[in-house]
């Protein structure tokens, strides 16, 4: 099994964007995202498409994990599956402790609104909803009340304390991002997922969008799994988990793009995928 062991990743007090560093969580001594022996298979016979075959990975709380491999490697499938999104068709998935493999809809719908939070590379903002209303959103949903002091409080530390009542369409791609990030935060979610967060963004929107979830790590203890295509975009996180026809096929602490790209070469050269197949 691959693990992580305890939290010992992106520890450092760093506070690039100005974050404050939230009370840590009353659960960590349970990693925050568990996967043991999960497979998941579309279809069955000759046309039966096995996305995951076999995930054994446990990631630490406080940690920033970058998923990468080349298309149809499993990368979306295992965040879905990590986040209740999708069920795995064996195997188990535990968020903080909690065994989510057999919830219901129900509960796993209420899950994912009070204990996760979500990141995309199509930031999901509702255009007829303000800033403010797109961040307390989640929490309207969830039953509570929005904590209107915190939301101002994450919107500026995100520099977008002026914009609160601007609708969507005012922002440009990368504030909305910087929305979705503190809708992500808002509610102090266990584990925030990113699914290509920075694909729709130019080099220097990405960067300042890849730099806040860092410091959501290093300074409010957060925990992030990221998809990601792009080694530069990687090289922002603590450990890189390498994906091959749906198995961890490598992983690599902490390390720049370039020696990212290579392992990314090395894992699409053609003796590697037969060695896999």
């Amino acid at each position: 099994m691959v693990r992580t062991g305890p939290v010992s990743y992106g520890r450092s007090m760093r506070n690039r964007a100005g974050l404050k560093r939230q009370q840590p969580d009353i659960r960590n001594d349970f990693p925050a995202v568990e996967l043991v022996g999960v497979r998941r298979q579309y279809g069955d016979g000759h046309r039966a498409v096995r996305a995951l075959r076999g995930i054994d990975i446990a990631l630490a709380r406080g940690s920033f994990t970058a998923v990468m491999g080349p298309s149809g490697s499993g990368k979306s499938t295992f965040l879905q599956c990590a986040a209740g999104l999708d069920r795995p068709t064996t195997g188990s998935v535990r968020l903080g402790g909690t065994e989510i493999t057999d919830m219901s809809e129900n509960e796993l719908t209420v899950l994912r609104r009070t204990r996760l939070g979500f990141i995309f590379q199509a930031f999901n903002l509702l255009p007829a909803l303000t800033v403010q209303q797109n961040i307390e959103l989640p929490v309207r949903l969830a039953g509570r009340r929005p904590d209107r002091r915190r939301i101002a409080e994450v919107l500026g530390q995100i520099g977008l304390a002026d914009k609160a009542r601007r609708r969507p369409s005012e922002l440009s791609g990368g504030q909305q991002q910087r929305v979705a990030i503190a809708r992500a935060l808002a509610a102090r979610p266990d584990v925030i997922f990113a699914d290509e967060p920075t694909g729709a963004l130019d080099t220097t929107t990405a960067a300042e969008v890849l730099t806040l979830l860092r410091s959501a790590v290093d300074s409010l203890g957060a925990t992030v799994v990221m998809v990601t295509h792009d080694p530069v975009a990687a090289a922002y996180a603590d450990r890189v988990l390498f994906l091959a026809d749906g198995a961890i096929a490598d992983t690599l602490p902490r390390a720049d793009a370039a020696r990212i790209a290579a392992r990314m070469t090395a894992l699409t050269a053609p003796a590697f995928s037969a060695a896999v197949a």
